[in-house]
């Protein structure tokens, strides 16, 4: 399963080939095992890239924009490259605590990866990878985040049941990315009363 990595609004040709260029570079899964899926996922945020990625960042605390996660506990590392950290999650969902290791951090280029390397969930074998650029055409106001991921399929669950599952979570936490950081970045933009 693959989604269309475009936002659904007239773009400039230059904003469309550093969105191609991204996916490309850090979302094309073409190795995929047999039994494994994938998905990609795009949100337009109004707010300034730092900002996005000021929350982004911080494997130490997903639970700063992630809604399925009731808390977050480091287990190994500062929250650098090969921290792992021990996710409980919100009851009500097919799962308790997810532990995750963070593969890449670039502050530079604004990428993050980590794996899923244990915990009792449906999600084996799950690799993350998220990019933030700016809108290239202009507005330096707007964030698009791109995230995706390659996972292995369960035995008793299809790739389309898989799919859907990881994209409804993936596409919750991207909106409340948004959210979050678009009213954070109302409030920078609010000027002082006279």
């Amino acid at each position: 399963m693959f989604h269309n990595p475009f936002p659904s609004h007239q773009e400039s040709n230059q904003n469309s080939k550093a969105l191609l260029k991204m996916m490309n570079q850090y979302h094309a899964h073409d190795d995929l095992f047999p039994n494994q899926c994938t998905s990609s996922l795009v949100q337009e945020i109004d707010a300034p890239l730092s900002l996005v990625w000021s929350l982004v960042r911080q494997f130490d605390n997903p639970q700063a924009y992630k809604l399925f996660i009731k808390n977050c506990t480091m287990t190994a590392g500062d929250g650098g490259i090969g921290s792992v950290r021990e996710v409980m999650v919100v009851s009500g969902l097919p799962a308790e605590t997810s532990r995750e290791r963070l593969d890449k951090l670039d502050d530079d280029l604004h990428v993050m990866e980590f794996s899923i390397i244990g915990g009792d969930h449906r999600l084996v074998n799950y690799q993350s990878t998220t990019t933030l650029h700016e809108d290239d055409g202009g507005r330096s106001d707007q964030t698009v985040v791109i995230e995706s991921y390659v996972v292995d399929i369960p035995p008793d669950s299809s790739e389309m049941d898989t799919c859907l599952f990881a994209d409804t979570i993936v596409a919750c936490n991207l909106r409340s990315l948004a959210k979050i950081s678009e009213k954070m970045a109302r409030k920078v933009q609010v000027p002082p009363a006279a």
